[in-house]
């Protein structure tokens, strides 16, 4: 299953990442969303599961949004969480894949028997951080994430 994992979009959903998206089956947005508007543009690709980040917090639209959210993820069960800081210390052992954003900072990273992303900012360049996002292969035994870069910074 093709699945893609972004964040941090603070209302801004480039063309270069819609067109990533596009033949995924699932579609995972690690928070600061931004505006309603980017979950209707993602929704009309693929199934989206979404949490609120700290920017999104007080805003009407993003009320209903979780914080925390677990599922599974074609067999891999699935903790999405918008800061790192926020992953419980007791984490179940099922969890298998945890998706953070918040800090801009792409990372993919396995710690043991556990697959960590994030994938960076998708949105608005902060910094001189890159504009990127993860497209990764879900199957029964595989997870096969790829950071794609969708702007690059100048010289």
């Amino acid at each position: 299953m093709k699945t893609a994992i972004l964040s941090d979009t603070h209302g801004l959903l480039r063309p270069e990442a819609l067109a990533a998206l596009q033949g995924c089956e699932r579609i995972i947005h690690a928070g600061d969303i931004g505006s309603a508007e980017i979950l209707g543009q993602l929704s009309a690709i693929a199934s989206v599961h979404a949490v609120r980040g700290n920017n999104d917090l007080g805003l009407p639209w993003a009320s209903d949004l979780p914080d925390l959210l677990t599922f599974d993820l074609n067999g891999w069960q699935t903790l999405l969480v918008h800061d790192i800081a926020d992953v419980p210390a007791d984490l179940d052992a099922s969890i298998k894949l945890v998706i953070t954003g918040h800090s801009h900072k792409p990372c993919i990273e396995w710690r043991g028997e556990r697959l960590y992303v994030n994938p960076g900012s998708a949105g608005r360049r902060r910094f001189r951080l890159p504009v990127t996002l993860v497209l990764m292969e879900v199957s029964g035994d595989l997870l096969e994430p790829r950071l794609v870069s969708l702007v690059d910074l100048p010289g």
